[in-house]
């Protein structure tokens, strides 16, 4: 079939190799109002809700690991969409699939069978051991499907009585901005003017089996299921203390509940295994994928059961228009096959090492601003003392950081991921780590200068929920 004229320009777009660029510099950063980044900044902020607040960068042209705006200054990612490349951009296989696909057939709905989505369906439960999956679009539509697959598991399966399900989580917990899935949230931002929350959720700490213990001692007969991040992203990547996730495993056989993961940002090859649960041998009775699962071109997530607990959802219960799209279908087997065939979960634990050990060294060299360096694979915290810092922000470093031609965000303005596409190279770890060396060399102390020295610190913001500075 000839290839469609839109596709030929994305293509064309995307593979254009023959321009140079430079990373970006300081003087390219502060180009004038004038400039095209600019103009387009201003349009975003005049017509779209102000529900975010990116760096001041405009995306217009990816590939692989490097990004370039439209005056042609070109970055290092090392966020990667919060996982959603962990492929790296415009990946040529996934584009394929994409441009195959998009000339035959993009949207059936689930009102009809399409040849797609079995397929997908068969790759994926067989990869990853499960009997059953149930796609959907959005992470957060991921999580949603988990959680009322448990409630129905919880009142069919475990006779709980009618309306009295709990679902536990754990402070610190990102898994989405949905009405539903905050109300599991410790952020204020999340939930502050959007309630009254939904009942029916519980709290624990993460990394803490004993306290989990305890609610399930005390409400284990009501509870259906206890989602966590294996490793925890949005919180500023935090790790569990080792066998915790193997307690958790164990609790929830016991007590006869559901663990349910969320592998959204962790899964796929970013911390070094294909699943994070897989660090200590775990398997969850839930999983829940997303972003990378889409190769970083369309939104894919997906639930992961065995028949016993997917089966509780009958026709008519649940479901999405998009949802298992065969579009959706044919762009994530091939970015299945893309982690596998390219060994992206070894590269991840190889060049996660690299990183970790550069920032280590960062760490040494800066102690004084360097509190903590956490991670796995490509999975990556580096955390700041915010009183060494004061009055200087971790998004100020973070713009530092694109001015020196690397891409990363804060988490909680004291922690800054470096999460990168799995297919990095060591030299670009290598520019990545002496891009941060020298803001915090040259760039901060130039800033702390700056700004006034009788400026309040931020005040700690307690959570509305237990009372506690989970952050800062």
């Amino acid at each position: 079939m000839a290839t469609t004229r839109p596709v030929q320009c994305l293509l064309r777009r995307v593979f254009r190799g023959s321009r140079s660029f430079g990373v970006a510099t300081e003087v390219n950063a502060s180009s004038s109002s004038s400039s095209s980044s600019q103009r387009i900044i201003d349009k975003e902020h005049e017509h779209s809700a102000h529900n975010y607040h990116p760096l001041p960068i405009v995306f217009s042209q990816a590939k692989g690991t490097s990004v370039w705006d439209p005056e042609g200054n070109k970055y290092l990612d090392f966020l990667s969409g919060y996982s959603a490349v962990n492929q790296g951009h415009c990946h040529p296989k996934i584009l394929k699939a994409l441009q195959e696909q998009v000339e035959r057939l993009t949207v059936s709905s689930r009102a009809f069978y399409n040849d797609q989505f079995p397929l997908f369906a068969e790759y994926v439960t067989t990869m990853f051991g499960y009997d059953m999956v149930l796609p959907m679009n959005t992470g957060a539509e991921g999580v949603e499907t988990a959680m009322k697959l448990a409630r129905k598991w919880g009142y069919e399966k475990k006779r709980i009585p009618k309306d009295e399900a709990i679902i536990v989580s754990c402070c610190g917990c990102f898994h989405g901005r949905t009405l539903g899935v905050i109300s599991m949230s410790c952020d204020n931002e999340a939930t502050r003017g959007f309630g009254p929350l939904f009942p029916g959720h519980l709290k624990v700490d993460f990394g803490d089996a004993e306290a989990l213990e305890r609610i399930f001692k005390e409400k284990g007969e009501h509870i259906a299921g206890f989602i966590l991040e294996p490793m925890q992203g949005e919180a500023g990547i935090i790790i569990p203390p080792d066998g915790y996730l193997k307690a958790v495993r164990d609790l929830c056989s016991k007590y006869n509940i559901l663990m349910i993961a969320d592998e959204i940002q962790t899964g796929l090859a970013r911390t070094g295994k294909m699943l994070a649960c897989e660090w200590e041998d775990v398997r969850p009775d839930v999983v829940i994928l997303g972003k990378a699962l889409g190769g970083g071109v369309i939104p894919v997530s997906a639930v992961l059961a065995d028949k016993d607990v997917m089966l509780c959802i009958k026709p008519g219960q649940h479901g999405s228009t998009f949802g298992g799209n065969p579009l959706a279908s044919a762009v994530a087997i091939a970015s299945l096959e893309v982690i596998k065939d390219e060994r992206l979960v070894e590269r991840s634990a190889q060049m996660g090492g690299e990183l970790i050990g550069q920032m280590l060294k960062i760490q040494q060299q800066y102690p004084n601003y360097v509190k903590e360096v956490r991670g796995r694979g490509l999975f990556v915290g580096v955390e700041f003392n915010s009183k060494s810092l004061f009055p200087v922000s971790g998004y100020e470093l973070t713009k530092k950081l694109k001015n020196r031609g690397v891409l990363t965000k804060p988490t909680h303005d004291t922690t800054i991921r470096f999460t990168p596409p799995l297919c990095i190279s060591g030299d670009e770890i290598q520019q990545g780590s002496k891009a941060l060396a020298e803001v915090l060399e040259i760039d901060l102390p130039k800033l702390q200068k700056e700004k006034p020295k009788d400026a309040a610190p931020v005040a700690s913001s307690a959570c509305d929920r237990c009372g506690r500075v989970l952050y800062g």
